[in-house]
């Protein structure tokens, strides 16, 4: 918690534990910090609320301006062990790209022996490995060079979670599109090439957004401002939509799976929709909490729907 740069005020702060409301550390005038008293529970693993069952309290939250007299009571909880955002996305965007490769490629004990290392004699399958590849090499390359994220860490159980279910479909999908008993689409190379602009120009759109997304928050900042549409076309749909880096990360696998025709895929990106619509609403949510001047004619992930 930060204080007032000009205020001259002095508190008194206890911090109680939130299960046991045991006190672990009484902070006269806040002079010292909770993780000095308290090493093995470093920043990113603190929570401290104004009540036990409430939410967490922000760092750049005055104590000044919190609902407190003169005593303050602070509830702490242990978060756990964290990870930084930066390592769970380059773990779970790896994982999918080599483990399809394993399965295009044909590498043993996947298929019957006779196919090991065969090429499959259809191009859709080829075309499908380079998108599947672009898009995550793309996700790569934004984690290190695009993205900024307004949290530093998450909970070292997400990594888990979260690769068990990227790694698990890309598995899933991979080997029913790369399987030698594979038949392409039944409106064939329409259907296909259809399918691809759809993919790219998605693909496109959802890069479009994660720059202006970041363009809107100075290095090292927690800034939040309204995004609002840039001189690039694909930023437009900003004028409907508040997640439109979900609408388009859904056009992509929406024409991934027109592409391969692929029950898998399809079942994947189904559930990757219900997903982002959690997502996209609890953003929809904040940013109407937070900004009073934000645009009405916005829906959280479809425009005018949903």
């Amino acid at each position: 918690l930060s204080r007032a740069k000009k205020a001259v005020v002095f508190f008194e702060v206890e911090i109680l534990d939130a299960k046991t409301k045991d006190k672990l550390c009484f902070l006269d005038k806040v002079r010292t910090y909770f993780f000095s008293s308290y090493p093995q529970w470093y920043p990113a693993r603190q929570s401290i609320r104004l009540d036990p069952k409430g939410k967490s309290l922000k760092d750049e939250d005055v104590l000044q301006h919190l609902p407190v007299g003169t005593t303050a009571t602070f509830y702490f909880r242990d978060l756990g062990a964290q990870i930084s955002w930066v390592t769970v996305f380059l773990t779970e965007y790896t994982g999918p790209l080599v483990i399809y490769l394993m399965f295009y490629f044909r590498v043993p004990f996947i298929y019957a022996p006779k196919y090991d290392f065969t090429t499959s004699k259809h191009w859709v399958v080829h075309l499908a490995c380079m998108c599947h590849s672009f898009h995550y090499v793309k996700r790569l390359l934004e984690t290190l060079f695009v993205h900024r994220f307004s949290h530093g860490t998450m909970p070292l159980r997400n990594i888990f979670k979260n690769c068990t279910y990227y790694w698990g479909f890309a598995a899933w999908m991979a080997y029913y599109i790369n399987h030698p008993l594979y038949t392409p689409p039944i409106y064939g190379e329409q259907q296909i090439r259809l399918a691809l602009i759809v993919f790219l120009f998605c693909q496109i759109g959802n890069f479009s957004i994660h720059v202006a997304l970041r363009n809107l928050r100075p290095p090292g900042s927690k800034t939040r401002k309204i995004p609002y549409p840039t001189k690039n076309p694909f930023t437009w749909i900003f004028l409907l939509v508040s997640c439109p880096n979900y609408t388009y990360e859904l056009g992509s696998w929406l024409g991934f799976t027109l592409m391969t025709q692929c029950l898998p895929v399809a079942f994947f990106t189904l559930v990757g929709f219900i997903q982002m619509t959690v997502w996209a609403k609890g953003k929809h949510r904040s940013y109407l909490k937070e900004f009073r001047d934000y645009p009405p004619l916005r829906s959280p992930i479809l425009p005018f729907v949903l």
